[in-house]
């Protein structure tokens, strides 16, 4: 089944994944609220009835234990916390329609009636499992009470999630050699009765949901290989006081995990906007329910999705499994509405590196803010910096580079240079019509933001008012209307009517990424109103005829300002590492230390075959030429020769090697690797490097070029 293309007449729901309330803001936090936001602007800009919708995560195990560590009631500890994202949010201008959390009374009843809901249609059952114990404290170690090794990959994991290795959703018991974190013994396993969703009676279904899910690639293909096969039921309660209540009379000690009522808040969050402004003006049943009702099991027919509302989640990409195949389960047992697309975001680094708390190389939303920076100009950078599935690095560097070149020298530029022609020579608005060449131009810009809507594009969206101050900067150049002012009067007049037009449209189409400043620049024009009430029509409409003179948009960022700021963060880093360091030496001696400087990751037990080996096509190659991917710190295009044929491999080489001393380098290419796109470059093979520092593999003598590595 194919869906009708956005926009429709259909409203529209946008989420992001709900922030645990248990700790402050950073800017990896806040590329999925960013995006989230551009892109329910940018729906409601092109005409979608659009609720965007969230709320905080006040349950599970993280927010119970940092508020014991601060002796607080965790209701408590989470709410301080939910109150200083809301003013963060604010701050940052993500403007949620409404944000709730997961602990009001309209989260509360609404899980209890899912569960209720799967109950009721046979879909829970229970049985006793492990359950990791602390027999010092004799108390159950939920989720992140318990930490050990992952049985999958082998990495250090935390309670249900392996999240420093394959990312894995782990249930109770899965850890191996589990330590409590209340006391720092090794923690033992007991039987305890738990309930669990039948997620097997949705394989299916999942597998038609997952042919039907728009979205992001990683979000449409990565689950399928969760759900092929046998589908392991997922256990919905834990042995906790902190979280909802699993709903009987007989089951006062257990609550509901957190990711049962986490993403019903989805629902909830949209319930509370609906009851807040009218159904009239926003129905939050006519998009989670088909025709107003719930439907279950069997009755629920795949053609049905198409007439309820348009559910769009936007998230990271470390929780697509629970939004892509526990999501959907939940919600077809409790007889609602599908989503219609899921967005999952790659992560942010800082530097050049992977952003960690722990060594405090972050950059923190207050930070940010502290540094006395407009938070449009962050929100651009952000939503502009990759695409939506790749990873952007953030370093004060390029934000400075990126905002002085691409706002600064372009957007803000051309708009202000052209408005403040206008209003000296015309007193605003030349009274002629808009050139047919540009109107055209703007006609263009609207239509690939609507197609940008209709693919996700996100990057797309938030560059196109760039893209078209680019076209103005060219056009005012090129026709030089102070020149002819004097001696051709006429066309001086169309020239700057043109640039004013541009201007306009600008405002109007950066309005997503850049809410706060289109607003400045509409008042600029002199147009009534406000900016949110604008369409992309508007965008062709004739602007004021009169208006004052303009102020720039933009403000250059000095360079000592961002050398002030990285020297502050190489500083703070360093501090975080030295602390590591002496905690190390307190519990190992000096020859330890020394030995694990280097970290290798264990040989890996599974073995492939002689043949499976042979399959892997290994090659002796040069690299014939090496340049940078405009937009992404680490990576690099190379020309690759292999002696049949040259090939174009992207590597992240860049802040690991000299660029300009690559050229001749000879490299080993896995020469059989799928093709893959990055940053819009196609990558045909793979360079093969060791470690971290990225230790180009070659070959001892000069092997010819193309020889195949047995």
């Amino acid at each position: 089944m194919n869906h009708e293309q956005l926009p429709t007449e259909r409203p529209a729901v946008v989420t992001c994944g709900l922030p645990y309330a248990n700790g402050n803001l950073h800017v990896g936090h806040l590329r999925t609220y960013v995006d989230g936001d551009l892109f329910s602007r940018a729906l409601k800009r092109a005409g979608q009835e659009t609720a965007f919708v969230c709320g905080s995560d006040m349950h599970g195990t993280p927010v119970a234990v940092n508020a014991a560590k601060e002796g607080v009631e965790p209701k408590d500890f989470a709410l301080r916390h939910h109150e200083q994202y809301i003013e963060r949010f604010e701050q940052f201008n993500i403007g949620f329609d409404n944000y709730g959390h997961t602990h009001d009374e309209t989260n509360t009843e609404l899980t209890q009636s899912f569960v209720k809901s799967w109950i009721d249609n046979d879909h829970v059952h229970e049985k006793e499992i492990a359950v990791a114990w602390d027999a010092e404290e004799d108390q159950p170690l939920p989720d992140r009470y318990v930490e050990g090794t992952c049985p999958y990959c082998g990495e250090h994991a935390r309670g249900d999630e392996c999240d420093d290795g394959c990312q894995r959703h782990l249930e109770p018991g899965e850890i191996e050699d589990p330590v409590s974190t209340i006391t720092g013994n090794s923690a033992e396993y007991r039987k305890q009765p738990h309930k669990f969703l039948k997620l097997a009676d949705f394989q299916t279904y999942l597998q038609g949901f997952l042919n039907r899910l728009e979205g992001t690639d990683n979000a449409k293909n990565q689950p399928r290989e969760w759900i092929e096969g046998e589908l392991e039921d997922l256990c919905i309660t834990r042995d906790m006081d902190w979280g909802i209540d699993y709903p009987g009379e007989s089951e006062e000690e257990l609550v509901l995990y957190v990711w049962v009522d986490a993403p019903i808040e989805y629902v909830s969050s949209t319930k509370q906007y609906s009851e807040r402004v009218g159904t009239d003006t926003y129905d939050w049943e006519a998009v989670w329910k088909v025709n107003g009702e719930t439907q279950h099991g069997t009755e629920w027919k795949d053609e049905w999705t198409d007439e309820t509302g348009e559910i769009i989640h936007i998230i990271g990409r470390d929780i697509i499994q629970h939004h892509c195949v526990f999501w959907p389960a939940m919600l077809r047992g409790a007889g609602y509405n599908e989503p219609r697309a899921v967005l999952a975001t790659g992560f942010v680094g800082i530097d050049g590196k992977a952003l960690s708390t722990s060594r405090n190389r972050a950059i923190w939303a207050k930070e940010y803010l502290d540094a006395g920076f407009h938070p449009d100009l962050f929100r651009y950078y952000i939503a502009t910096g990759s695409d939506l599935e790749n990873d952007i690095d953030f370093s004060w560097d390029r934000f400075a580079e990126r905002v002085n070149g691409e706002l600064v020298g372009n957007l803000g530029n051309f708009c202000y240079r052209a408005l403040l022609f206008a209003q000296r020579n015309y007193g605003g608005t030349p009274d002629v019509e808009t050139s047919k060449e540009i109107q055209d131009e703007i006609e263009t810009a609207l239509e690939a933001f609507r197609s940008a809507i209709r693919d996700y594009d996100i990057r797309a969206i938030g560059n196109i008012a760039v893209e078209l101050a680019a076209v103005g900067n060219e056009y005012i150049q090129r026709n030089e209307p102070w020149n002819l002012v004097d001696d051709e009067p006429d066309t001086a007049a169309q020239v700057i009517r043109d640039c004013v037009q541009l201007s306009k449209a600008c405002a109007v189409l950066m309005q997503p990424v850049m809410p706060e400043k289109a607003e400045s620049l509409w008042n600029s024009l002199g147009e009534d109103g406000s900016i949110v009430e604008a369409t992309l029509g508007d965008a062709l409409e004739a602007p004021p005829a009169e208006f004052d003179e303009p102020t720039e948009l933009f403000t250059k960022v000095e360079s000592d300002h961002v050398e002030s700021l990285n020297e502050e963060l190489r500083a703070r880093v360093e501090a975080a590492e030295a602390d590591e360091r002496a905690t190390d030496g307190d519990e190992q001696s000096r020859e330890e230390s020394e030995s694990a400087t280097v970290d290798i990751e264990p040989l890996e037990d599974e073995r492939i075959s002689f043949d499976e080996f042979q399959g892997i096509d290994m090659r002796v190659g040069e690299i014939l030429e090496a340049e940078p991917i405009e937009g992404a710190d680490k990576l690099l295009r190379l020309d690759v020769d292999l002696g049949v044929e040259t090939r174009q491999v992207v590597a992240g080489l860049r802040e690991l090697h000299d660029v300009e001393t690559l050229a001749g380098t000879r490299v080993i290419v896995l020469a059989n690797m799928e093709k893959a796109e990055l940053f819009g470059h196609e990558s045909n093979g793979m360079v093969l490097a060791a470690g971290e520092e990225a230790d180009l593999l070659t070959t001892y003598e000069n092997a010819p070029l193309g020889t195949r590595v047995r």
